[in-house]
């Protein structure tokens, strides 16, 4: 099975790399004492150089809001802890790479990352990411920070190579750990679209799944509808137009696994157009005659990836608490793709009730 793709053997979800989550409740009969020396002495291993750090950074709530070092616990108070895992031994050399930078401030960049773009380092692509680019981009607005100061920045969660689309990006430590316990928690509003094979029967759904890789192709992911392997993961989808043949939905994550889109897609019958990893890139629905063939390999010329695009994303800002949302273009060979599409359609009379 040979695929285009180079993708790392290492994929998983970053926000369980970054966090596990323990959660505490107080007692009915607990005396109020700082929260800083309360977990110094419930959790094991905690210092109180570490725990004040974590306060500090916005990794202990209590009943939902971050707190100073001197809250004093209370009866029925909840508090979570994030514990996070700093990633050792990466090396990120800045390298000048265009970036479409979608909005910036001082807390977080949106980059809107064109198809074909490697998010980050790894045993197949060591260089000429997306991340060396924002290290190069960084270090031309700040001269202090060095490449020893760079180890996976800013980074929280990341999409495929061939997905076009905006992803967030934090600048500092304290954007980090809300974007990331945001994600962690499956609160981030993320909205794509994707042009897919077959006319689904309904104009909506969720798929629940979960997601693990497959037991023999280990490039490649698989759905576990039971349960039994993987991760849980749900997508919901809604179509938003049908060209008989193929359909352009949106997909809204609810969780957010490697390859998750695209493997619940195919779980259901429906393949990402062209996508070479799921059997997307051959003639899955319609009479396969000459014209009709051309068509096809003509459409892939004209789109040579799996045809999905992250349109919006949305999240609470990390500095002003503020919710807000963002919202890309399609990528000109994702419009191309539809218009096509829409062409033939229109020229062939097609209605959806054909497929």
């Amino acid at each position: 099975m040979a695929h285009t793709e180079d993708e790392s053997e290492e994929q998983q979800d970053f926000t369980e790399e970054l966090y596990e989550q323990h959660t505490i409740r107080i007692d009915a009969g607990q005396e109020p004492l700082r929260i800083d020396k309360f977990l110094v002495a419930r959790i094991e291993y905690a210092t109180r150089n570490k725990v004040q750090k974590s306060i500090d950074a916005g990794r202990v709530l209590v009943n939902g809001k971050t707190v100073a070092s001197n809250y004093k616990i209370r009866p029925a108070d909840e508090i979570v802890v994030y514990s996070h895992r700093e990633k050792r031994g990466e090396h990120i050399v800045p390298e000048e790479v265009p970036l479409n930078i979608h909005y910036e401030d001082n807390d977080i960049m949106i980059i809107n990352k064109p198809a074909g773009l490697v998010v980050h380092p790894a045993s197949g692509n060591p260089s000429g990411t997306l991340i060396n680019g924002v290290a190069w981009y960084l270090q031309q607005q700040n001269k202090d920070i060095t490449e020893e100061n760079l180890p996976r920045f800013g980074m929280v969660h990341r999409i495929d190579k061939n997905t076009s689309g905006l992803m967030v990006l934090a600048k500092n430590d304290k954007a980090v750990t809300s974007l990331a316990r945001q994600f962690f928690d499956h609160t981030v509003f993320r909205r794509y679209i994707a042009l897919v094979w077959g006319d689904p029967a309904e104009e909506e759904g969720t798929v629940v799944a979960h997601i693990g890789r497959h037991k023999r192709f280990r490039k490649l992911f698989d759905a576990y509808p039971e349960g039994e392997y993987g991760k849980d993961a749900i997508t919901h989808y809604k179509v938003l137009e049908r060209f008989g043949y193929v359909t352009l939905v949106e997909c809204r994550l609810e969780t957010g696994r490697t390859h998750q889109i695209r493997v619940h897609m195919q779980h259901i019958g429906h393949p990402l157009f062209n996508d070479d990893f799921y059997g997307g890139d051959r003639i899955v629905k319609g009479t396969v005659y000459t014209k009709y063939k051309q068509f096809i390999e003509n459409c892939f010329n004209t789109c040579p990836r799996h045809a999905l695009h992250a349109k919006n994303i949305g999240f609470k800002h990390p500095a002003t608490g503020e919710q807000v949302l963002f919202e890309s273009e399609l990528a000109t060979d994702m419009q191309l793709l539809i218009e096509k599409w829409r062409n033939y359609v229109k020229f062939k009379g097609i209605s959806h009730s054909e497929s």
